[in-house]
């Protein structure tokens, strides 16, 4: 593939993340950082996003475990880290289902935090793939 056929795939892969709501201004904003010094800033912001995200998910498990005891300002608190890391490199779609989560803990929902866990980890593993094969090409 030459270097013009590259480079639209790239755009057009961009492009798509954000047409299909997965990224938001703050990538653009982050990629703004990005230069000769430092080509790879975002990738290594995404990559440590994924390295932190991994606790954060298993602290939320381990939460909800609790039954019945389940202490939803904890989980509430754990939620809002990963919203706040989701939010740091524009993971819209992402930082959506984190307050859906939030909201559930709030109203003291268990089967709701559940189900929103769900899709936040959906969402987590969809980007984690997308962003995977962007940053490759």
């Amino acid at each position: 593939m030459d270097r013009k056929q590259l480079q639209h795939q790239v755009a057009y892969m961009r492009k798509s993340l954000f047409d299909q709501g997965y990224l938001d201004d703050q990538f653009n904003q982050l990629e703004d950082l990005q230069d000769e010094a430092n080509p790879n800033f975002v990738e290594e912001v995404v990559t440590l996003f994924y390295s932190d995200s991994a606790r954060f998910i298993q602290n939320i498990e381990q939460a909800m475990i609790k039954k019945p005891n389940i202490d939803f300002g904890k989980l509430d608190d754990y939620m809002h880290q990963f919203k706040g890391s989701s939010s740091s490199f524009g993971a819209k779609k992402m930082k959506k289902e984190c307050s859906q989560f939030r909201e559930c803990c709030s109203a003291g929902n268990i089967e709701g935090c559940i189900k929103t866990f769900q899709q936040v980890k959906q969402e987590h593993a969809t980007l984690r793939r997308k962003l995977e094969t962007y940053f490759q090409v």
